[in-house]
């Protein structure tokens, strides 16, 4: 991305080839090689998804997208990609702040009922109900009778959702613990995204083996047959954004979809359907 972003404010051919063989002298040939590939199938995915987003609408489809995960696994970054070229009229983010005071007395499920799509319209989840499964337990933000009233009811909840004709689908993006550091550092040296960084984060690390352990529990009391778990191997940000995007557009069959000019079958080394024995990076 950098040196993309190099080349765009380039306004000589000396300057290009300047840049051009700093790179290349710092042995990064096959990471421009790479962002140039990656900007290309992006851009042609992203056509997909625009092409999707026009039929879920002429067809009143409603669509909830779910990214769960660590904290720095990228789900960010991959809603951005999602949303990029959408139509913002019949498309949302949601990412709810911590829950109000009147919020905290309601239905655990009630805040985010009213999040849920209209028809024709797609909905991008940046975390979910799904807080209650694995940060808020660990982190203490709920109680005993509180988490185990939740993970009774979310399979219930799903299956009314699926019935009432709503496809959700639900990421968990998959990082390892030296990655989660990595990022965490360059999250620090980086002025513009330092705000990403919290105590909730800082506290992610310590607590590894806690958030492993809800996870396993909400991936085997919460992964049904109408609502599946799909674990997305998040090392390699650019390659999961693409996959991800990938297993979106497979699960359609919108118009124009049989005339497109890329794969839109994700890679099953990178992208998983949760069962007991997924060999998962984190």
């Amino acid at each position: 991305m950098i040196l993309k972003k190099q080349f765009q404010e380039t306004t000589t051919k000396k300057d290009f080839l300047k840049i051009l063989k700093e790179s290349i002298k710092k042995s990064k040939l096959k990471t421009i090689h790479k962002e140039i590939r990656y900007e290309k199938e992006l851009r042609k995915l992203q056509t997909e998804l625009v092409n999707l987003q026009r039929w879920v609408l002429d067809n009143n489809m409603r669509v909830a997208i779910i990214f769960e995960g660590r904290d720095s696994s990228g789900k960010g970054g991959a809603i951005k990609r999602f949303t990029e070229h959408l139509n913002p009229r019949s498309m949302r983010v949601v990412a709810l702040n911590k829950p109000t005071a009147v919020e905290q007395g309601q239905w655990y499920f009630r805040r985010y009922i009213k999040e849920l799509p209209n028809p024709g319209e797609l909905v991008f989840f940046d975390r979910s109900w799904y807080n209650r499964a694995v940060v808020e337990p660990v982190m203490g933000f709920c109680n005993q009778e509180q988490y185990d009233k939740f993970m009774v009811q979310v399979p219930e909840f799903e299956h009314m959702l699926y019935e009432d004709g709503v496809k959700v689908i639900k990421f968990w993006f998959s990082i390892s613990k030296d990655e989660q550091v990595r990022r965490f550092d360059s999250r620090m040296e980086n002025p513009l995204k330092r705000w990403k960084f919290s105590p909730v984060d800082k506290e992610g690390q310590k607590k590894w083996d806690d958030y492993t352990y809800y996870k396993e529990q909400m991936f085997a009391r919460t992964h049904t047959s109408f609502s599946p778990w799909i674990i997305v191997k998040t090392n390699d940000k650019l390659t999961a954004r693409l996959e991800s995007i990938r297993y979106v557009l497979s699960q359609f069959h919108y118009e124009g979809k049989k005339d497109t000019e890329t794969k839109l079958l994700p890679d099953p080394n990178i992208i998983q359907r949760f069962y007991r024995n997924t060999n998962q990076i984190d």
